[in-house]
Formats: structure tokens, sequence, C-alpha cells
């Protein structure tokens, strides 16, 4: 897990939840389930005992793993960089392509959320975006080919 991993704190917050719901809720309802299963007797023949085994590795994999995020990540604030109006993880920015304007929020890896606007800085765009300013423009390599972006805004 990277050391060095960004959020903002509206995405760490979200994350928290999650990991609490997962731990404090879906948790004890899967080991419950798991042990009412162990209880009917023949465990090589019971499919629920299999099926909620599964679902716990698996819950619990996600657990350690947003545990981990929550305790390595660190938090950026939004608005523009200190010094200057350049882009980084927290900001919005208003951009302009094939004469469409555009708003993305830059977050980080974890909170990135293409259909919602949401791209990671280490996305393509994202990473094209971070540390320009308004006025600049950016070429980016796209499925359709290269798209160019206009800068019209930071917050």
């Amino acid at each position: 897990m990277k050391s060095n991993l960004k959020l903002t704190k509206q995405g760490l917050d979200a994350l928290r939840v999650e990991l609490g719901e997962l731990r404090d809720v879906k948790r004890p309802k899967i080991v419950e389930r798991l042990a009412n299963a162990r209880s009917q007797g023949d465990l090589s023949e019971n499919s629920d005992y299999q099926s909620a085994k599964e679902e716990l590795e698996f819950l619990d994999g996600r657990i350690d793993e947003l545990e981990e995020v929550v305790k390595t990540a660190s938090v950026v604030s939004g608005g523009a960089k200190a010094g200057g109006s350049g882009i980084g993880v927290g900001t919005k920015v208003t951009v302009k392509v094939n004469g469409a304007k555009t708003v993305f929020n830059i977050v980080g890896e974890w909170e990135a959320d293409p259909v919602n606007k949401k791209i990671s800085h280490e996305s393509p765009l994202g990473l094209a975006l971070v540390g320009k300013r308004v006025g600049e423009k950016v070429e980016v390599e796209a499925p359709a080919g290269k798209l160019q972006y206009e800068i019209l805004a930071v917050e």
C-alpha cells in the first residue's frame, strides 16, 4: 500500500463510514450466520456455511484494506495549491473540451468516480492537469484520439 496516498477530507470520511459499517454491522451478521451454519452438522455439504465463509474472507480483506488506507492516507485541503492557482488534489477545475465546458473535481485515487466528474490525480487527465493554471491547455490521449482541454477556472 502506498504511504503517500492522498484523499480529500470528504473522501476519508466516506471511507471511515464504510469501514465502520463493514466492521460493526455487516461482519457480526456474517459471523452469526457462519456460526448458525456450522451448528447444522456436516460442513462438506453445507452450502450456506461455504457461502458465509467466503463472504467473511472477502469482507475481512476489504476491512484490512480500508484500515490500511485510513491509517496511511494524507488529507489534502481543497482549493487551489498554496502560492497560486495550480491544480492539485482537492481542487475543482472548469475546462473547455470540444467547445463544451465541464467541471471536474480532482480527488485521490480511492475517491475517483468518473461518472460523477471526480477524477483521480493519477488518471491520464488528472496527471495532465495537476500543477497547471488557468489559461493553460493540456492534451490527453483518449480512446477516440487526442483531446485538448483548456483550463478556464480553478477553485
